[in-house]
């Protein structure tokens, strides 16, 4: 824990070197991002004694002297070719460096009621989400990393639609980190409102121009209104030296519905937390994720749903796929309050593992206060059955595209969950190049 503690002064200076609050911020941000230096100078980094970091030690993280990102230029071309960045989809933001990048970002769509730009412009003008949502469902009590976000961010995006929209096509938010030089530490902030009887989808991809060292630090706060829909996918696809920390926290109103898909592929270390308080009567709250983990990589996934009001339904499923030496965690909590009565909530995590060296920790819990409830939660892990792929082998299949096979049926349920065609197009493309080498010759 000393060792963690002394490795604060990197933040802390790059906290100071921001000077006094800038014109173009209002007075209560600056006060926001004192208060949350000082909770993070509190706090520190969490160590493996904190329960929800038992299994993933940030020791790796702390000792980068990481830095503030450079600016940094990256052409059209060079985007295009980076994997799970082409949705088209008819608006897009693009960040390089957590940098706003105006000539790679498009605003297509022109939809009455929709407000999409960075953030940082949305606060120099003024925004009505801005003012009711931003820091008021993330926490920082107890939360170092949300905390340290909440100091440092530079920018983000800002999507707000108004009541009764619908919004055609996907809005694509890219970041982009490019990091060939020393080491850099970005952080990202989304906020995401969605309107009385409006509907949405919203695409996050996180990935990497390059293999150097970067440090990814990223909140997405979200508020579905009264009615209204919100499909979100979030795709982390970052390199093998990338550390990626990201939280979304959601807060639901009477009626709405969101549909979370959360796809990590990359990172040395990632962590992410998906959270969602289900606050008004008839909420309905849908958690999707798949991790794959090859290599030494470790992915952990914490997801919390809470039900703070009756007649809510929540579904769970998080799918891992685990090989080499890599590791993985899923902690889901679900929790009913008292007078949550006639909730219903399912909640499921399920494993393969690849290889005999593949670690998985799963713990998934329910914490119930009320009496008329449908609850249920459980896990498995296992590996392929190899009844299957002998049988496969036998029609002339290699073992190797045997196991491939399988394991693309395996993570199939997930992808037949997502509405949105390209997204899991690309995304079974990218699985099955992931799944051994051999696949990106045949796919290119």
């Amino acid at each position: 824990m000393i060792e963690l503690a002394e490795k604060q002064d990197v933040y802390l200076s790059h906290f100071a070197s921001r000077g006094r609050k800038t014109p173009a911020e209002p007075a209560w941000l600056d006060e926001l991002r004192t208060d949350a230096i000082k909770r993070y100078s509190a706090l520190g980094f969490p160590d493996t004694h904190a329960e929800d970091w038992k299994y993933t030690n940030v020791a790796p993280i702390a000792r980068i002297p990481f830095r503030r990102p450079p600016k940094t230029n990256l052409s059209m071309q060079e985007l295009e070719r980076l994997p799970l960045t082409g949705f088209n989809c008819g608006t897009r933001l693009v960040f390089v460096n957590g940098h706003y990048s105006p000539a790679l970002s498009k605003g297509g769509d022109a939809t009455k009621g929709l407000r999409v730009e960075n953030l940082a412009s949305a606060l120099q003008k003024g925004s009505t989400a801005v003012g009711h949502h931003f820091a008021r469902h993330a926490q920082l009590d107890g939360h170092a990393f949300p905390a340290l976000n909440t100091a440092l961010f530079e920018d983000g995006a800002l999507i707000e639609i108004a009541d009764n929209v619908t919004v055609a096509e996907p809005i694509h938010l890219v970041y982009v980190s490019q990091a060939d030089g020393e080491p850099h530490a970005v952080h990202p902030r989304n906020l995401i409102t969605v309107s009385h009887g409006s509907r949405a989808a919203v695409i996050e991809t996180y990935v990497s121009a390059g293999d150097g060292v970067h440090f990814t630090n990223a909140i997405t706060e979200i508020y579905v209104a009264e009615g209204a829909t919100l499909d979100h996918y979030k795709i982390q696809n970052e390199s093998s030296r990338a550390f990626h920390v990201g939280t979304i926290q959601a807060s639901q109103g009477r009626g709405s519905v969101l549909h979370s898909h959360n796809v990590s592929f990359g990172a040395a270390l990632a962590r992410n937390d998906v959270n969602s308080v289900l606050e008004e009567e008839g909420a309905e709250c849908i958690l999707n994720g798949l991790f794959v983990v090859t290599g030494t990589q470790h992915v952990d996934n914490h997801t919390a749903l809470d039900h703070a009001s009756p007649h809510c339904n929540s579904r769970e499923l998080y799918k891992g796929i685990l090989d080499g030496q890599g590791a993985g965690v899923f902690n889901g909590k679900i929790k009913v309050h008292k007078d949550a009565q006639k909730t219903n909530a399912l909640q499921s995590n399920k494993n393969v593992l690849l290889s005999a060296d593949a670690v998985i920790n799963t713990k998934p819990q329910l914490e119930i206060f009320a009496d008329d409830v449908r609850c249920t939660h459980g896990a498995t892990v296992g590996h392929l059955d190899e009844e299957a792929q002998f049988y496969m082998q036998s029609r002339g299949i290699t073992r190797q595209r045997a196991r491939d096979l399988l394991t693309y049926a395996f993570a199939g349920e997930l992808f037949d969950r997502m509405e949105w065609a390209p997204v899991r197009v690309q995304l079974e493309r990218e699985l099955y190049r992931k799944l051994s080498p051999e696949n990106s010759k045949e796919l290119a």
